[in-house]
């Protein structure tokens, strides 16, 4: 069987899309991702005509994609992946929440975000895994939590102080985000707005990632210089996360002078994003063929001078953080997540890089400024918290240096292009590498050139099953811990 081979932001006809039978859809990708292939998207699309499946799956090493699809009807099953490649398991029970499409022996069939049609539709019905004995109890924390944090809820069986098993149960925000994608009238404004709003703390990367795809159906082309400066800011929105996740490592460990400079330090990076757009968080630089605001020769030599600053000050605090005796002793081997794990459940980003995994979108599927500056991948071994706290700190490294590059090659010229029209039926998906990891924004039009469906995948879908994993065997006071160094999304998550 041949799949259609695409690449990032390559638009394909929908009718050239090879259309299989389920089963040999779902036989296909296991056989491709078992080959060395990494599954990256599988969801299901309601049409006139039915509902219909796709399936991509990403060849990192060759910047490739391959995608097939299949026609299928409610209440339909097939032979479930997740038994083969784990990675599907999320996947595959979204399908299942969505169409009532069953996968055949999946071992964690439940609902993701709302009942499952025909089997639960009540929410209120979830039943957790327990654990039973004597000396077994569960511990549960949330939806409700202190502070500003989103809902989630979080049940931990227990034996005694330590963790043996942790459930995490998202979906308590139906936003109807990717349906409001499609909602008529709309305006290139409403749009823009809407996908900086996808998930708060990663506006640069979910706005930069569906404009990149609307401009790709649309054929618009961004001028150079726009390019540069969204990856500017997409590296700077890196850094300030980074950062603040540093600062909230530290206060997890009672480091306190950590906890507080990296937090001033965070302050200074997203002053410098509200100096370029005038919000601290980047919304309004985002647009539909380009960006709002242009970096001119003073706001460059700024950006620059803090550049200079930051690296210096950002070396000097995380000397003095990695090297404190009392930290090391909290974050070594605690929360550890094997390569293997990483690679079989599809985690994403610097959570699966501090595991070994090498995946970067900016270096796999380049996009933007990174297509002509080649970004190294980086990696460590150990899948600890430390490993995920210290690959914060030399992205944030490899970030300043990035940033110094993309401003020496801001070349003269316009910031945005005039807005083309999406082209009628095809399909494109666009790859960003956001601060948590890759994010990926699948679009696809009808036959009148319109958007009829978007599908929204933040790197925290990938990687909440690996905060469970991270936690086994560990005490149950080291979850805050482990939990801030994935530090994922809720609302990234309950789409």
């Amino acid at each position: 069987m041949k799949w259609l081979e695409t690449a990032n932001l390559r638009t394909v006809r929908l009718a050239e899309i090879p259309n299989w039978d389920l089963e040999e859809l779902a036989h296909q990708t296991v056989a491709r991702v078992n080959g060395g292939g990494r599954l990256l998207l599988f969801f299901g699309e309601e049409t006139r005509e039915g509902v219909f499946v796709y399936s991509l799956v990403a060849d990192d090493n060759q910047s490739k994609i391959f995608v097939a699809s299949s026609r299928v009807t409610r209440g339909m099953s097939y032979k479930s992946m997740t038994p083969d490649i784990p990675s599907a398991h999320l996947f595959e029970r979204e399908l299942f929440e969505e169409f009532g499409v069953e996968p055949k022996g999946h071992p964690w069939l439940k609902p993701v975000r709302y009942g499952i049609p025909g089997v639960n539709e009540r929410e209120d019905q979830y039943e957790f895994f327990s654990v039973k004995g004597d000396e077994a109890h569960e511990v549960g924390v949330g939806p409700i939590h202190a502070g500003v944090i989103e809902p989630g809820h979080f049940r931990f069986s227990c034996h005694g102080e330590k963790i043996y098993q942790l459930e995490i149960k998202l979906g308590f925000q139906h936003r109807g985000v990717q349906e409001l994608f499609i909602r008529e009238p709309f305006s290139t404004i409403y749009l823009e707005k809407l996908a900086e709003s996808v998930a708060g703390d990663t506006v640069i990367g979910h706005a930069g990632g569906f404009a990149r795809a609307f401009e790709s159906l649309s054929g618009t082309q961004v001028p150079e210089r726009a390019k540069v400066i969204r990856t500017i800011a997409l590296e700077l929105e890196r850094v300030a996360i980074h950062l603040g996740d540093l600062s909230a490592i530290s206060g997890d460990v009672a480091y306190l002078t950590g906890n507080s400079v990296f937090g001033a330090l965070r302050t200074k990076v997203i002053n410098t994003t509200m100096a370029i757009c005038g919000n601290r968080f980047g919304r309004g630089l985002m647009k539909l063929g380009g960006v709002g605001f242009d970096v001119t020769p003073v706001l460059r030599d700024k950006i620059t001078a803090l550049v200079d600053d930051l690296e210096e000050d950002v070396s000097l605090a995380a000397e003095v953080l990695f090297s404190s005796s009392s930290v090391l002793e909290r974050l070594e081997e605690t929360g550890v997540v094997t390569k293997e794990a990483a690679r079989d459940i599809g985690m994403v980003g610097p959570a699966a890089r501090a595991s070994g995994v090498a995946v970067d979108v900016r270096s796999d599927h380049p996009f933007d400024g990174f297509v002509l500056m080649p970004v190294h991948k980086l990696t460590l071994p150990g899948g600890d918290v430390f490993a995920r706290a210290y690959i914060r700190y030399i992205e944030i490294q490899q970030s300043f240096r990035l940033i110094r590059e993309q401003l020496a090659s801001l070349s003269p010229g316009g910031i945005r292009s005039e807005l083309k029209g999406p082209h009628p039926g095809i399909f494109v998906v666009s790859l960003t590498e956001g601060w948590r990891g890759e994010i990926a924004h699948a679009v696809i039009t009808d036959e009148a050139g319109k958007i009829r469906k978007v599908k929204v995948k933040d790197p925290s879908f990938n990687n909440w099953f690996g905060l469970s994993l991270a936690v086994r065997e560990e005490g149950i006071s080291d979850f805050p811990l482990c939990n801030k160094s994935f530090n994922l999304s809720y609302c990234g998550f309950d789409l």
